[in-house]
């Protein structure tokens, strides 16, 4: 049976087309203003990744920000849900994950059968989310993965006073009028960004093995910084971290237990 995923967030769209025993094909695009054509669009692709049609596809849930927009979903399914059932489908062995959205931070516990057992979800505050790293990313005018990149060639980290998106704009501006180093400012913003979440995943006590899913995943700068913090290696992901949401949504339209 061919299954689907699709997760519409705040600034990305995923979806995930799953067959019996593996992921057919999947597809990330970023989200426009409406989360019924985010959904229709990144589906489209997925498809024709996967060489198959949309008829062939028996069943999909939806998930995210803009679950409930999604046209062709046949269930609406919670993020956190999906997330943990995504990572735990991939590596098993992972009990703490970390999902960082454009708009939130979830970090959730799971138990060996991939259930949750405890989450704390940010999601009042733009610090410590995706959101937080692009306001600091434009206004450097570098790109996300220039931030991830730059960073890791820091000699001496900026330390930023506040994790606050506002008072942390305040920061940069003065950093880069003072010169200091791209590459150290960068630092700086991930280490912040880092030291939130590990404030969060403390609430939940974070147990190994540990993983994050999500685009800022893919920012090695922060994972380093949180690796740092917690002391705890955080597992890489075989798969894309941003389709984790998608591919645990494909796995309950398969009917994998909740």
């Amino acid at each position: 049976m061919i299954v689907a995923g699709c997760d519409v967030g705040s600034l990305t769209a995923k979806a995930v087309v799953l067959g019996q025993t593996r992921i057919l094909g999947y597809a990330v695009i970023d989200a426009n203003t409406s989360p019924a054509r985010s959904a229709e669009e990144v589906l489209h692709k997925a498809l024709a990744l996967s060489q198959i049609g949309k008829q062939d596809i028996k069943r999909c849930v939806g998930t995210g920000y803009g679950r409930e927009k999604i046209p062709f979903a046949d269930q609406c399914i919670s993020e956190l849900v999906c997330h943990a059932k995504g990572a735990h489908w991939i590596m098993p062995a992972v009990r703490t994950i970390i999902d960082i959205g454009g708009q939130d931070c979830k970090a959730m516990r799971v138990d060996a059968k991939g259930q949750i057992a405890k989450f704390y979800t940010n999601d009042k505050c733009a610090s410590g989310t995706g959101r937080f790293l692009e306001v600091m990313a434009d206004l450097m005018g570098i790109t996300l993965e220039d931030l991830g990149q730059l960073s890791l060639k820091s000699k001496q980290p900026a330390v930023l006073a506040s994790a606050c998106t506002v008072w942390a704009q305040a920061e940069i501006i003065r950093l880069v009028g003072e010169r200091t180093p791209l590459p150290d400012i960068c630092a700086g913003i991930n280490d912040a960004m880092a030291g939130r979440v590990a404030t969060l995943i403390n609430t939940i006590g974070i147990e190994n093995d540990l993983c994050m899913t999500g685009g800022v995943a893919k920012n090695m700068g922060v994972v380093k910084s949180l690796e740092s913090i917690t002391g705890m290696r955080v597992r890489r992901l075989p798969v894309d971290p941003q389709i984790v949401g998608a591919l645990g949504a494909a796995l309950l339209a398969r009917g994998v237990s909740l």
